[in-house]
């Protein structure tokens, strides 16, 4: 089992990165929220990895948190799912985003996912629910409670409009969980995105 890789990057792409370990070059598949947390190429990083092992496969996926580790690995015990999949939902969105979109129930989101159907959207909202409501890797931030479609729906599009505004998904996702953080009674879009605003310029 090989816990994590840490070395200098050599390579970097929004799917994989290559580091070099003493001389030898691991290839490591990513997904978009670790690659945004990246270093510039030449520069030390390290990653918590999965090795993946199968008759016919092996691969090595990295990841920038143990929160995206554990999404990830809690992603395969659901029926169906494969490390593609996984990797695909955390390319999609981040780990918090995921865990809320699950346990709100909001499988409108989660079909934007590559590969998710409704029907697959809500076989993950079933057995992911629980699974996720226990896993302890969120920084402290609680899942989305009360008025759930509402309420996920303004957080996706405040994300996409601190997007267009030229914040990276993860300064984007830290900031409007800061947001929600400091005050969980906070509903709308528009108020997100300003004091989201106003946590990253501070």
């Amino acid at each position: 089992m090989i816990a994590y890789v840490s070395g200098t990057l050599v390579e970097k792409k929004t799917e994989s990165v290559i580091i070099d370990v003493n001389g030898i070059g691991y290839f490591v598949h990513i997904p978009t929220s670790t690659y945004d947390s990246l270093p510039k190429t030449g520069e030390d990083v390290k990653l918590h990895t999965y090795h993946y092992l199968r008759e016919d496969a092996e691969a090595l996926y990295g990841f920038g948190s143990t929160a995206e580790q554990a999404v990830f690995e809690t992603m395969l015990g659901v029926s169906r799912v494969g490390p593609k999949l996984a990797l695909s939902a955390l390319s999609a969105m981040t780990p918090t985003e995921l865990r809320d979109h699950v346990v709100e129930g909001d499988s409108s989101r989660l079909t934007e996912i590559s590969g998710v159907g409704r029907k697959t959207a809500d076989r993950l909202i079933v057995e992911l629910r629980d699974r996720f409501e226990d896993l302890d890797v969120f920084d402290g931030s609680a899942p989305l409670t009360g008025g759930s479609e509402a309420r996920a729906s303004a957080r996706a599009d405040a994300l996409e409009a601190l997007r267009e505004l030229g914040f990276s998904r993860a300064d984007a996702e830290r900031a409007i969980r800061t947001v929600l953080r400091d005050d969980p009674a906070v509903q709308s879009a528009d108020d997100l995105v300003r004091r989201a605003l106003r946590e990253g310029s501070s």
